[in-house]
C-alpha cells in the first residue's frame, strides 16, 4: 500500500466527508447503496498494482486453453445448460486476498473466480463520489487498468453489453431487481448505457422472440445482460413466461453457462504461483491437514454455505461431494491503516471485459475491506473502515 497517500488521506479524513460520500451514493439514483461503503479508497503501490494485474492476466490465460475446455465439460449441472453458448465469457472476475509474501512484503492470493458480471457501472459512479468527498485523491490516480480512462472504460463496457444494438433492445435481466442488494449497479447501468433492469416475470415470448414493456410499448429483446443467478432462482422460484432451456433468437451477454464453467469448479484445475491448492471434496488427499482448508459449495454466491472448519465427518456426510471443493486457507494481512488506530484487511477483485470479437481486457477493480474473520457483513457488524471500496494506482500496469 502507498504509505504517503495513506498518511495524507487519514490526516485529512473527517466523518462529515464520509457522510457526504454515503449521502451521494444513497440519493443520486432511484435506488440506494444497500451495502456498507468503506471510509476510504485503497492506494496501491505501482509494484503491487503490477503484480496483481500480472497475476490476474496469467490466470485468465489458463482459461483459454484446450485443457480448460476439457476440464469444464462436466461443469454445468444436468438440466441447467442454456442454448447458444458464446465462444467465451463476456465477464471475468479474479478475486485476490492481500497476503504476506513471507519476506516482509505483500502479494495477491487467489480466492475466487467468476464468469459472471460484477458492479461494472457502480464502480465508476463510486470513484466519482470518492473524488468529490475526498478532494485530496490525486487526479492522475485511477482505478482502471490497460491504459483505460473513464471514457475508454465506459466505451468498452458499452461495446461489451450493448454492442451495435439500440439500448432499448437490451435488458439487464434479474430476479426482482428492485429487491437486490446490487440494485444501485442496475441504476448506474441504466444511467451510463441506457439499459433498463427487467424482472424475469416481465418478459414475454412470441415464437422464438422475447419482448418486454418499455413505456407502454412492446419492445423486442435482442440482447440480455444476464444478472440471474441460478442458485437464487432455485431458492426462490418464479413463474415467468419463458424457459432458459429454450432456444431463442437472443444474444446472451454473460451467457449463463459461463457462470458454471468459470467458478469454484475451476480452482482445482489452476496452476499458478498465486493460487492455493484446491481439491474436489471426493478427491481430497488423505495425508492433507484438513484444518488448513475451507469447504465451499461449487455454485453458491456471496459466501453462502462456506464452512471454515470442515471435518472428515462433514465430508463423509456430503451427499454430492463432487459439488464442493476444499481450498487451502489464506491469511489476510491487516494492511489498511485507519484513523481509529486499527487496520483493515482487504481483497481486490480484478474485473475483465471480453467483448464479442475482441480479447479479454483487465478493465477495473473493486475492493472489500474487513476487520472480521471473513469479508461478509455478518463478520463486520458494528465495525468501521470496512465494506465496499475501490483501489487506485498511479503507475502503468
Amino acid at each position: 500500500m502507498q504509505p504517503d497517500l495513506r498518511s495524507r488521506f487519514n490526516a485529512a479524513f473527517t466523518p462529515a466527508a464520509y457522510d457526504a460520500l454515503v449521502h451521494e451514493c444513497n440519493t443520486t439514483h432511484r435506488w440506494p447503496t444497500d451495502f456498507r461503503l468503506a471510509e476510504t479508497p485503497v492506494f496501491l503501490t505501482p509494484e503491487f498494482a503490477q503484480e496483481a494485474a500480472t497475476a490476474a492476466r496469467g490466470i485468465v490465460e489458463q482459461l483459454r486453453t484446450p485443457e480448460f475446455a476439457r476440464h469444464t465439460a462436466t461443469a454445468i449441472p444436468p438440466g441447467l445448460e442454456v442454448p447458444r453458448e458464446t465462444p467465451h465469457p463476456a465477464f471475468l472476475q479474479v478475486d485476490f486476498a492481500v497476503c504476506s509474501d513471507g519476506a516482509g512484503g505483500l502479494t495477491p492470493r487467489l480466492i475466487e473466480l467468476q464468469g459472471f458480471p460484477s458492479l461494472y457501472a457502480f464502480q465508476t459512479f463510486l470513484i466519482r463520489a470518492h473524488r468529490r468527498a475526498f478532494p485530496m485523491i490525486p487526479p492522475d490516480w485511477r482505478t482502471y487498468f490497460s491504459s483505460l480512462d473513464e471514457a475508454g472504460y465506459l466505451a468498452l463496457l458499452r461495446r461489451t453489453i450493448v454492442g451495435d444494438a439500440d439500448p432499448a433492445n437490451v435488458v439487464l435481466l434479474e430476479i426482482r431487481p428492485e429487491e437486490q442488494k446490487t440494485r444501485i449497479d442496475f441504476a448506474c447501468t441504466e444511467e451510463f448505457l441506457g439499459v433498463r433492469p427487467v424482472c424475469l416475470t416481465a418478459v414475454r415470448k412470441r415464437g422464438r422472440e422475447l419482448f418486454y414493456d418499455r413505456g407502454g410499448r412492446e419492445t423486442r429483446i435482442e440482447r440480455i445482460y444476464n444478472r440471474v443467478i441460478f442458485d437464487e432462482l432455485q431458492r426462490r422460484p418464479l413463474d415467468f413466461g419463458f424457459s432458459f432451456a429454450d432456444d431463442r433468437d437472443v444474444t446472451w451477454v454473460g451467457h449463463p453457462n459461463w457462470y458454471f464453467r468459470i467458478s469454484k469448479h475451476t480452482l482445482p484445475y489452476l496452476r499458478s504461483p498465486y493460487a492455493s491448492p484446491a481439491y474436489f471434496a471426493d478427491e481430497f488427499p488423505t495425508g492433507e491437514d484438513l484444518s488448513q482448508y475451507v469447504l465451499k459449495p461449487l455454485y453458491s454466491f456471496a459466501g453462502l454455505g462456506v464452512d471454515m472448519e470442515p471435518t472428515r465427518e462433514k465430508l463423509a456426510a456430503l451427499t454430492e461431494p463432487r459439488q464442493s471443493i476444499l481450498q487451502r486457507k489464506v491469511e489476510y494481512v491487516p494492511v489498511i491503516e485507519t484513523v481509529d488506530g486499527g487496520r483493515s484487511k482487504m481483497e481486490i477483485r480484478m474485473m475483465f471485459l471480453w467483448p464479442e470479437g475482441g480479447e479479454p481486457v483487465l478493465a477495473n477493480n473493486l475492493v472489500r475491506m474487513s476487520q472480521g474473520k471473513m469479508m461478509g457483513v455478518d463478520f463486520n457488524k458494528n465495525k468501521t473502515w470496512v465494506g465496499a471500496s475501490a483501489a487506485l494506482h498511479g503507475g502503468e500496469d
